[in-house]
């Protein structure tokens, strides 16, 4: 098979080639046209010198023609026609009858064939000023004839047409043949292997690029750039793309590694839980109590699984766009007081304040489930994260574009250096770790719930301060106020 190299030289010089041939072409028609031009010109001067030598004469002595009897064979005086002799080319003048009075010597030469077809073009030979061509057949020759009027000719003529070999006019020139079949060829040959070298360069190029490109497949060697030497230029739109590419693929890369080891760790420790509790659950010495508090223990383990599976499925699906939201006008106002509620009993259990200060009657367009998953995410990871004694707030605000669901808590907040990871998969703070150990998630909470704000057109932002709380807020755009009877 042809390499692009080959396909592209092949097509340049066949474009050349045609190009060539096209303006070869219109030369050669222009030229063609120019020489038609130069002979009628040289015709039309010829008729001319012999219509002046016609009116000279009439002035002279007043008898241009030999006979004025229509009956017979009209000819031109003798001394007349002598001097329309010294006229070369093809000269005919014709009387108003429509006789040939006078024909010149290189007229008088043509064969009887030729004589006809010359008396039969010369009938439709226009009056003056347009030329006619026709070959004669005995001289192997095209000819252009002119007529030219003789308007106010006293002496009963009418007009004169006047030719001249015009056979060079389709030939083509000997510098032609010779630029066509020579030089043209040689100009052609040229290009062409000067394409196939500047093309030689730039598949050069791109077989480093492509080199370079093979060598960073593996997803060991992601952290590798194409560098952009001197033999890539004519490419550094395509290598700055490459490497803006291969850019997203690392962290897409270490993204999925980290996602695979936390999920692995996560998973780890309670299914070594579980292993143990089913194991003790299945020794012949355990008594009875003892069976039914590892089983119960092992539950919990697969509550907790489960949960962790539910919420990997549930970002798997998002991410692919297949998680369908079921779209209905909700009310807030009564979906964040059932949040609320909640929040009261979990706020009691952990001896944190809960507090509902504000509210507002809006409707947003949008999957109820969804929405109170992510209210009460918030919520929950609030009370969560705050000492006992503290407090949290939460509240509806209407604005005149969209609506805030906000949650404020007196916790531990986020330090400057763990802030801009908070909604990263399996991210959790080391030093909230460690102090709250026993009230620890997963960290794919806040992910879910920014997922959640933005399927529903709205955004998910937070602030923070370490040891001054944190404030999450959910900005949704609204359908309308609500309608109380």
């Amino acid at each position: 098979m042809l390499s692009t190299r080959v396909k592209l030289t092949g097509a340049f010089v066949a474009g050349l080639v045609a190009v060539t041939i096209t303006l070869f072409l219109a030369v050669l028609a222009a030229r063609n046209n120019a020489v038609y031009h130069d002979i009628a010109l040289y015709a039309a001067a010829q008729g001319d010198l012999a219509a002046r030598v016609l009116t000279d004469a009439e002035q002279a002595d007043g008898k241009v023609v030999a006979t004025s009897d229509k009956t017979l064979i009209a000819l031109l005086n003798p001394k007349v026609a002598e001097r329309l002799q010294a006229v070369p080319g093809y000269i005919v003048v014709v009387d108003t009858v429509g006789r040939a009075v006078y024909r010149s010597n290189d007229v008088l030469r043509l064969q009887g064939s030729d004589l006809a077809t010359l008396q039969t073009q010369l009938a439709d030979l226009p009056k003056s000023g347009e030329a006619l061509i026709f070959t004669l057949d005995s001289l192997q020759e095209k000819v252009l004839f002119v007529s030219h009027s003789l308007a106010g000719n006293r002496s009963g003529l009418s007009r004169i047409a006047s030719g001249a070999i015009a056979t060079r006019a389709s030939t083509v020139p000997r510098e032609y043949m010779l630029d066509a079949l020579v030089i043209v060829p040689l100009i052609i040959g040229a290009g062409g292997v000067g394409a196939f070298l500047i093309l030689g360069r730039t598949q050069r190029q791109l077989n480093e690029i492509t080199t370079e490109v093979a060598a960073i497949t593996d997803g060991r060697s992601l952290h590798r750039r194409l560098a952009l030497s001197e033999e890539t230029t004519d490419f550094a739109d395509l290598v700055t793309t490459l490497n803006a590419m291969i850019s997203r693929l690392e962290t897409s890369f270490a993204g999925l590694r980290r996602f695979t080891a936390d999920a692995s760790h996560e998973l780890k420790t309670p299914l070594t839980v579980l292993r143990a509790d089913v194991e003790r659950a299945m020794m012949d010495a355990a008594h009875q109590t003892d069976r039914m508090i590892a089983l119960e223990e092992a539950l919990q383990e697969v509550r907790r699984m489960s949960d962790l599976v539910e919420s990997l499925l549930t970002l798997a699906r998002a991410d692919e766009g297949r998680f369908d939201l079921h779209r209905e006008p909700v009310e807030l106002a009564p979906l964040v007081q059932e949040v609320y509620e909640t929040a009261l009993i979990l706020g009691e259990g952990a001896g944190v304040t809960v507090n509902l200060p504000f509210t507002a009657d809006v409707v947003v367009m949008g999957d109820r489930t969804r929405l109170r998953q992510l209210f009460l995410n918030l919520v929950t990871n609030a009370i969560k994260y705050t000492p006992a004694g503290g407090k949290v707030e939460l509240g509806v605000g209407r604005h005149p574009d969209n609506v805030t669901f906000a949650v404020r808590d007196t916790g531990i907040g986020i330090s400057a250096a763990d802030f801009p990871h908070i909604f990263e998969r399996f991210w959790r703070a080391d030093r909230v770790r460690s102090r709250m150990s026993e009230r620890g998630g997963f960290g794919l909470g806040l992910a879910i719930s920014q997922w959640i704000a933005q399927a529903h057109g709205g955004t998910l932002t937070a602030s923070s301060r370490l040891g001054r709380g944190s404030l999450f807020t959910v900005t949704l755009p609204t359908v309308g106020d609500v309608q109380h009877t």
